[in-house]
């Protein structure tokens, strides 16, 4: 079966306008632990107010959040940890945060409810599709990229989430003067990340050096950097503002 299909089917656009499924390459490899009982719990009781589903499609702030804020978009959050505390030390923002791992979006959700935040909603979905399918161009104050997965192995790197076309696309969700915010412990993806910020059109390094920023007192210090800087491992900050 697999073979006539291979033969068959010369393009996957081929195959899925045929109804077949096609495993595409994506920038994360869904490593799906066991949710605790608390996460599942959070999720249980908490997604009717925090959660964003894709299959909604297009979202409006103002009325998703009931208010005319700034929003910031976060990819890949991890736990959550960090941004439930950038979410709650600044109540005049509106956050969501993009995240494929059902346990970091359960620990989010716990650490938000914990803490009374309010103004934060969160996908359980692949980042790629969320910003094609569910959000506004021109809406967004700031998109975080915070330690996205490095795909090391130089044969790798095609699986880097940041790309000229990502960054493209980062630019049309972006408001005019809205700031794309990146950081890595990988000098090499640092590199090729400022390679393609500095070749993109319509976009200002915010660098006073036309590289790097320091870290912005707005990006918490996480449990993992301490150590690492402790070690002697650096971190880059990227900062690039939406041009007219």
């Amino acid at each position: 079966m697999t073979e006539k299909n291979e033969k068959t089917h010369k393009t996957i656009e081929q195959a899925e306008q045929e109804g077949k499924y096609i495993r595409k390459v994506r920038s994360f490899v869904k490593r799906e632990g066991r949710l605790t009982n608390n996460q599942e719990r959070a999720i249980n009781d908490h997604w009717q107010t925090m959660g964003l589903n894709h299959s909604d499609g297009v979202i409006d702030a103002p009325t998703l959040f009931a208010n005319e804020n700034p929003v910031v978009l976060e990819i890949g959050f991890g736990m959550g940890k960090s941004l439930v505390e950038m979410a709650k030390a600044a109540p005049e923002l509106n956050f969501i945060g993009i995240e494929v791992h059902k346990p970091g979006v359960g620990a989010c959700i716990s650490s938000a409810v914990e803490e009374s935040v309010s103004n934060l909603k969160v996908y359980e979905h692949d980042a790629i599709e969320i910003l094609a399918d569910c959000i506004p161009d021109d809406t967004l104050t700031t998109v975080q990229l915070f330690f996205p997965d490095p795909w090391h192995k130089k044969k790798h790197h095609k699986r880097r989430i940041v790309s000229a076309e990502f960054v493209e696309t980062i630019r049309q969700k972006l408001k005019v003067g809205g700031v794309f915010h990146m950081a890595t412990d990988w000098e090499n993806y640092a590199e090729c990340m400022l390679e393609d910020m500095q070749s993109a059109p319509c976009y200002n390094n915010l660098s006073e050096s036309n590289d790097y920023v320091p870290r912005p007192d707005s990006r918490p210090l996480t449990k993992f950097e301490n150590r690492g800087q402790n070690l002697g491992h650096g971190v880059w900050d990227l900062q690039f503002a939406k041009k007219a």
